[in-house]
């Protein structure tokens, strides 16, 4: 597959990017390029490999799902400006 300028400024105005006709060209190339590595990466045999996050075998660390004491809404709104039965008060940023 490859891409030309008319759809590398089709996907530079769908992206809200602007880039001068003279620039399209180089895009259009480095595009290419890329979709070059990607089909190579395509024709590595990954057959039997399983899927990973890291390189280096990690166990996640658990921790037991206990409730912890959650009763400290005096103490998060005691250094707000303003505060109203436990809820901040901001002022309105949006009319």
């Amino acid at each position: 597959m490859a891409i030309d300028v008319a759809t590398v400024k089709k996907v530079a105005t769908l992206s809200r990017l602007r880039e001068s006709d003279e620039r399209l060209q180089a895009l259009a190339g480095e595009l290419n390029g890329i979709l070059g590595w990607i089909e190579q990466l395509n024709e590595v045999d990954v057959e039997g490999v399983q899927p990973m996050t890291t390189a280096v075998e990690l166990a996640t660390p658990m921790r037991d799902d206990v409730v912890t004491d959650g009763d400290k809404v005096a103490d998060i709104v005691a250094n707000a400006p303003k505060s109203v039965d436990g809820f901040f008060i901001v002022p309105k940023v949006v009319e």
